[in-house]
């Protein structure tokens, strides 16, 4: 079978990783000429690959959907779409805003959502695990941030409509867009608002963030409250249930898991099915591997869910065990664009996961009615129909 590669074909979403495993050793540098991208699925290539902002550059964005993609894709993706100096100055200023001790001071609240919104799940013997799954990291990026509860359903519901997609399709759809610009008007009035009374959240600091005379101006902070959506909502969103999906799936694991091991079920999780499975880079010069010339002006999709998988690096790496090291995995990227709310996510998952264990002795997934998001560069499930056994 001739060897194929698109971050937009369904079946591949399904299960991209015995396509990763022929990439990775037939074609370590992919051309596909239909969507004019390459494709990098070896560890050692995208760890270098995520490095080199100087020869990989990040201005046209991290997904090559035609509406995502170019010199404007920092209006979706922020400082994460920008290359020094512009990224450097960005992401210092949002940094002072989005401190540890922000994040740290967000545990009881965290713990106490995650119990109200698991409480009223529990009284049968069967719920969805992704309304959880939704509901939790919305309401708590919402906490952060300093959005009102009444919003917050909306704004999951337009981060699911500019995520995913119902149909094979290159590029986005009316409603992605509509919803796209729903949510920089919602954020627009929402900063403007807070520039006329602060308040004890992350869009107050970034407000009051300051390098000297530099801030932030209210566009560049409406990018970033844009960004969290994708990058604070969906992924751990999508880490849990992929956590939830990956124990069902290994009993042994999933035991050793529930007895104590949440913190390793999450970071395996992460390395063996990781929500972001592609980043995309543009070329600033020619830049040959294995052979094969990859153009200035190319794009890259560096595929992380491979690199995961690269038996280079992780020995058998198909099997789920957290008994492995974990510390090479890419889940949150490398280098400069490591992701800068790696803490708050695994946060969250542990709180959630810990939760959930607490209440639930053990569980079973309804395969057959279970249901995948579709996207170009994310992956987990948008239903997970669960029958527990409670604890006694």
């Amino acid at each position: 079978m001739d060897l194929y590669y698109s971050p937009f074909d369904f079946d591949i979403q399904e299960d991209p990783y015995p396509v990763y495993a022929r990439l990775r050793e037939e074609a370590p540098v992919y051309r596909n000429e239909r969507d004019d991208f390459w494709a990098l699925s070896r560890h050692a290539d995208i760890l270098a690959a995520l490095r080199d902002s100087t020869r990989f550059s990040s201005v046209n964005g991290l997904r090559i959907e035609p509406a995502f993609w170019g010199p404007d894709a920092e209006k979706f993706f922020s400082f994460v779409a920008m290359d020094p100096p512009k990224h450097t100055r960005m992401r210092g200023l949002v940094s002072r805003a989005f401190t540890q001790r922000r994040v740290q001071a967000l545990e009881p609240r965290i713990r106490e959502i995650a119990r109200a919104h698991l409480a009223p799940l529990l009284d049968g013997d069967a719920f969805d695990l992704m309304e959880f799954a939704g509901r939790l990291p919305t309401d708590v990026i919402s906490e952060l941030v300093g959005v009102p509860e009444a919003d917050r359903d909306r704004l999951r519901e337009l981060g699911m409509a500019i995520m995913y997609r119902d149909e094979e399709a290159t590029d986005l759809p009316p409603e992605a867009l509509k919803a796209i610009g729903e949510l920089v008007q919602y954020y627009t009035e929402l900063t403007a608002e807070r520039a006329r009374e602060r308040r004890d959240d992350l869009l107050s600091g970034l407000l009051d963030a300051a390098e000297g005379d530099d801030r932030l101006t209210p566009e560049e902070i409406v990018g970033v409250l844009i960004l969290l959506v994708g990058a604070g909502i969906e992924t751990t969103m999508l880490l849990l249930g992929n956590a939830w999906h990956a124990a069902w799936k290994h009993p042994a694991e999933r035991a050793r898991a529930f007895a104590g091991r949440v913190e390793d079920w999450i970071e395996e999780t992460l390395r063996w099915d990781p929500p972001t499975q592609a980043l995309a880079r543009t070329t600033t010069e020619d830049v040959e591997l294995h052979g094969v010339t990859i153009p200035a002006g190319g794009r890259v999709l560096l595929l992380v869910g491979s690199a995961n998988r690269d038996p280079r690096v992780f020995p058998d790496p198909d099997r789920f065990d957290l008994d492995r090291d974990t510390g090479a995995s890419l889940a949150f990227g490398s280098g400069r664009h490591h992701c800068l709310g790696a803490n708050l996510g695994r946060l969250e998952a542990r709180i959630a996961l810990t939760e959930l264990v607490n209440v639930i002795a053990d569980y079973e997934i309804d395969a057959a009615a279970m249901k995948r998001v579709h996207s170009s560069n994310d992956r987990g499930f948008a239903s997970l129909p669960t029958r527990i056994t409670a604890r006694r």
